[in-house]
């Protein structure tokens, strides 16, 4: 049922270190995110899969984590991700419509994840620059965002958001926290 893969899709950031994703899983994950709707049809995201140990940690090191954990500054290295999906943009395709795709695109491959027990966290915060040299992107192509991937190693709940704080936290026992407003806090009409 659809929203049970929902619920189950979270913002994972920490992950089984030894559970490898092959390449395979990747590209059908990715395959779903091309079947999906595309602002105008444009279909201008393009997609470069990174599960090689060595090239996993040069992608780390371009990326923020968790911005409200303050006094954490992401996995440590056993609970990295072990793949990473770099979505591109392609300049020349985007003819100046809304950046819509690629959250049409995000949600498509992440809960094709969790159908198969994976887990993902859509990360922004990239050394876009960086990142584009460490894997020799051509300029036509601009970094939106990364996708971290893997075996989720740590549980994450939802809760009613109390006074407007959307803060995520974890608690002693590093359980992840995620406030939702209500429902009908976000129901106009």
């Amino acid at each position: 049922m659809i929203r049970d893969l929902i619920l189950k899709n979270r913002s994972y950031r920490r992950f089984y270190g030894d559970f490898k994703i092959e390449r395979s899983v990747l590209n059908e994950l990715i395959d779903l995110a091309r079947l999906s709707p595309s602002g105008k049809n444009l279909q201008p995201l393009k997609f470069i899969i990174v599960n090689d140990e060595k090239i996993n940690a040069e992608v780390f090191s371009t990326l923020a984590w968790a911005g409200y954990l303050k006094d954490w500054d992401g996995p440590e290295e056993s609970e990295r991700p072990t793949a990473y999906v770099v979505m591109t943009v392609d300049k020349n395709l985007t003819m100046g419509t809304p950046a819509i795709d690629e959250g049409i695109a995000c949600q498509s491959i992440l809960l094709g994840a969790v159908e198969r027990g994976l887990g993902g966290c859509i990360i922004q915060s990239v050394k876009k620059k960086e990142l584009a040299e460490i894997l020799s992107i051509l300029e036509s192509l601009e970094v939106a965002l990364v996708i971290a991937l893997g075996k989720p190693k740590e549980e994450v709940q939802l809760l009613p958001m109390k006074d407007d704080d959307i803060k995520y936290y974890r608690d002693e026992k590093g359980v992840h926290y995620v406030p939702k407003r209500n429902l009908n806090d976000i129901i106009i009409k």
